[in-house]
């Protein structure tokens, strides 16, 4: 549509009902899919005043960038100095239902579940990043492009199954179920309102930076090295849990621990063989049992007498919470 009309539905719309707990005089979100590669009957700069569009070279530009076509450590300045629209206007994404298929002029740079490594470290990057507003895909498997959503021999389209680790099943990719993608959300949630700073990196594949004081993340996409460096995270001291290879769950991190010394610097470690790329931890994710080697366990002390009863020792029968002393050895 041309854009003066788009602009006068837009006008026409109310505002966000107060009842559903939106502020008074809130706006619809509102983007529009423009495909502006360059060179096209219509631009994104026409549509931009009263709505965000999607930057379709966004997706493009990182795949290139992870796939190693192009050296992430370019990724530096990663928005609008890319020929991007500015950053309040650019709806951006890894991939969508078009250009998982090949459709969508992006090329073969696109990045997707089939390449999950990859594709895992893109969305990472995306959402750590404050550059647009991030949209994150939700597909079906698919070996035909012109293949539909599961279904049964009626044409009944199959629900999603859920399995134990929280992922879909039936047919279902379900890539925002994926734990990588969904704690990677939370660390945008934390972060958000900072810039990118304390940038690293080795010149080629390895990178990391902070989010302000509040969030560091690292990237290994570079198949022939480890990345084991110490580097300034931002962050108070303390253990931190790594939402990449696992989660903070009551209190306590079930995947790598990282931990940050009084000043701000960390050793970062990601094998270039591991399953997953990247490393993530923010202020929300610090383990609630202090800090060291010892605070890692809960212990008791058994006492054990040989003969007699316990009253004979003076000692009785504990019917309450032990108190655990810090230097406690497990």
């Amino acid at each position: 549509m041309w854009p003066a009309d788009l602009e006068n539905i837009y006008n026409q719309l109310h505002n966000l009902n107060t009842t559903h707990g939106f502020a008074p005089g809130s706006r619809p979100f509102i983007y529009q899919e423009v495909i502006d590669l360059g060179g096209e009957a219509i631009s994104s700069s026409e549509y931009t005043a009263f709505g965000r569009v999607t930057e379709f070279k966004y997706g493009a530009e990182l795949g290139n960038a992870f796939r190693g076509n192009n050296a992430i450590k370019w990724l530096i300045n990663f928005g609008q100095p890319w020929g991007f629209v500015p950053d309040g206007d650019a709806l951006v994404f890894v991939d969508n239902h078009d250009n998982q298929r090949g459709d969508g002029g992006t090329g073969g740079n696109i990045l997707t579940y089939k390449t999950s490594k990859l594709y895992k470290m893109a969305v990472a990057f995306m959402l750590a990043h404050p550059y647009g507003y991030p949209r994150i895909m939700s597909s079906f498997f698919f070996n035909d492009t012109n293949q539909g959503p599961p279904h049964d021999d009626s044409d009944n389209i199959l629900s999603p199954t859920i399995n134990c680790d929280g992922t879909c099943g039936n047919g279902w990719v379900c890539e925002h179920r994926w734990r990588q993608i969904y704690n990677m959300v939370a660390f945008r949630n934390v972060v958000a309102g900072t810039s990118v700073n304390d940038w690293w990196d080795n010149g080629n594949q390895l990178i990391a930076f902070c989010r302000g004081g509040k969030g560091f993340i690292a990237f290994n996409d570079q198949y022939d090295t480890d990345f084991k460096v110490t580097l300034q995270t931002c962050l108070l001291p303390g253990n931190y849990c790594d939402i990449i290879s696992g989660s903070k769950i009551n209190g306590t991190c079930t995947g790598k621990t990282v931990n940050v010394a009084s000043d701000g610097r960390a050793y970062i470690q990601i094998l270039h063989d591991e399953e997953d790329g990247v490393l993530a931890i923010h202020e929300l994710c610090k383990e609630d049992r202090g800090s060291g080697f010892f605070a890692r366990y809960f212990t008791d002390v058994v006492k054990f007498y040989s003969g007699g009863h316990v009253n004979t020792q003076n000692n009785r029968c504990c019917s309450g919470n032990i108190r655990r002393k810090v230097c406690e050895v497990p």
